[in-house]
C-alpha cells in the first residue's frame, strides 16, 4: 500500500519554527551591530562610566551621535544595553562589560563574530565545495576567520589552560616545573604556548602549524611576551614536525580539522619521551547526533560544515572528523595511533579536555 505523505500544516509548530528562524535572523543583524560596537571603542566607553546620553557616548567615542542613538537602540532591543527612560540615559552593566567591553575577560564575545562574517565571505568557495566534494585549505580563508579564532581562544585558554586543564592531567604540571618539552601541534598565533611559557619558566615549548602567516604572528606575540628565548615556531605538518622527547604535545582544537588524524596522533606516539603525554582539546560533543542539539553544538556543526571538514578533506581526507567527533571517536584515533590509556580529565560546555598516554 502506497504510503499517503501528511501534508496539514501544525500552526502552532509553524509559529514556533518561525519564531526561531526570526530569533536568528535577528542575532545575525546584531552580530553586526556587537562587532561595531567594538571596534569603535563605543562599549569600552560605556564601561564603569554610569549612565551616559547618546551625546555623551559619542563625545567619549568620538563618533557621529546620529548613529549612535541607532546603534544604543538595538543595543536595547537586544538585551546589551539597559536604557533608563526617565532620563533617556543608556547604561552598561557590570555583566555586560565582562561579556562586551572587557578584552581579556574569559566571556569576551566580540572577537567571535569574525568568524561568521568569514564564513559569508567564503559563501562562493563553501558552494563550488559542496557540488564538487573539494576541499577548502584553511589558508584560503577569508582573514577575518585567523584573527577571530586566535582572539576568542585566547580568551578561553587564558582562563582555563594552566589553572585547570594541566593540572588535570597526570604528572604534567609537575614536568614542566622541572623543565620539560612541550609541542604545541597546530599552535595557531601561539597563545596557547605562550601561556604555558609564561606558566613555567624552566621549560621549553616549540609551536608548529601548516599556515605560515599564523607562524609569524606567533613569533610576534612571544616576544611581546617575554618568552622567545624560550619558545620556537615553525611551519610544519602535524604528521612530520621534528624533535623527539617531548613530555607534552598538545593538540588544541586542531586534530579534527586535520586529513589524517590518526597520522597525527602516531606522529605524536613517536615523538614523545617514554612516559609523555599527549593533551587534547576538542569542541564539546557528545557521541551521538540525537544529543548534541544545543546552541553550542548548531555553532560547532555550522563551522565544521564550512572550515573543520573543508580543510581536512583539502589535507587528504583520509579521517573527516568534523568538529563534533565525540570521544569515542576520538579514542579510536589514539587506539589505532599505539595509544593504551585515554581519558576525559575535565570538560566544560564549549571543550572536551581529553589525555592520552602509551
Amino acid at each position: 500500500m502506497e504510503h499517503v505523505r501528511n501534508t496539514t500544516i501544525d500552526s502552532a509548530r509553524l509559529d514556533a519554527l518561525l519564531s526561531r528562524a526570526i530569533g536568528d535572523l535577528s542575532a545575525g543583524y546584531g552580530g553586526v551591530m556587537v562587532s561595531l560596537g567594538n571596534r569603535l571603542g563605543l562599549y569600552r566607553a560605556m564601561a564603569g562610566a554610569g549612565p551616559l546620553t547618546s551625546w555623551e557616548l559619542a563625545s567619549r567615542a568620538g563618533c557621529a551621535e546620529r548613529y549612535v542613538r541607532e546603534w544604543l537602540g538595538s543595543q536595547v532591543a537586544g538585551g546589551y544595553v539597559d536604557h533608563h527612560a526617565s532620563s533617556n540615559t543608556y547604561e552598561l552593566t557590570p555583566e555586560q562589560a565582562l561579556v562586551l567591553a572587557n578584552e581579556d575577560s574569559p566571556v569576551f564575545i566580540p572577537n567571535a563574530w569574525a568568524v561568521p562574517a568569514s564564513m559569508w565571505a567564503d559563501e562562493e568557495k563553501a558552494l563550488q565545495a559542496f557540488r564538487t566534494g573539494s576541499g577548502i585549505p584553511w589558508g584560503d580563508h577569508d582573514g577575518r576567520l585567523f584573527c577571530g579564532v586566535a582572539a576568542f581562544y585566547r580568551n578561553a585558554y587564558a582562563a582555563s589552560l594552566v589553572p585547570e586543564w594541566l593540572p588535570a592531567l597526570d604528572g604534567v604540571v609537575e614536568k614542566l616545573n622541572a623543565g620539560g618539552l612541550v609541542a604545541d601541534v597546530g599552535c595557531g598565533h601561539g597563545h596557547s604556548t605562550v601561556l604555558m611559557a609564561k606558566a613555567f619558566p624552566k621549560a621549553r615549548f616549540r609551536g608548529f602549524d601548516t599556515h605560515d602567516q599564523s607562524v609569524a604572528e606567533a613569533s610576534q606575540v612571544a616576544a611581546g611576551a617575554g618568552v622567545a628565548e624560550r619558545t620556537s615556531f615553525a611551519t610544519a605538518r602535524a604528521d612530520d614536525y621534528p624533535g623527539t622527547g617531548y613530555d607534552l604535545i598538545c593538540f588544541f582544537d586542531c586534530l579534527h580539522d586535520m586529513g589524517d588524524p590518526v597520522a597525527a596522533a602516531r606522529h605524536a606516539a613517536e615523538a614523545l619521551s617514554p612516559d609523555g603525554t599527549v593533551m587534547l582539546v576538542e569542541p564539546f560533543a557528545n557521541d551521538r547526533v540525537e544529543d548534541n542539539v544545543s546552541p553550542v553544538a548548531r555553532m560547532y556543526y555550522a563551522a565544521s560544515t564550512t572550515i573543520c571538514c573543508a580543510h581536512a578533506i583539502s589535507d587528504g581526507g583520509h579521517m573527516v572528523l568534523g568538529a563534533q567527533a565525540g570521544q569515542a571517536r576520538l579514542a579510536d584515533v589514539f587506539r589505532k595511533a599505539g595509544f593504551t590509556r585515554f581519558r576525559r580529565a575535565l570538560q566544560t560546555p564549549f571543550n572536551l579536555i581529553l589525555e592520552a598516554k602509551l
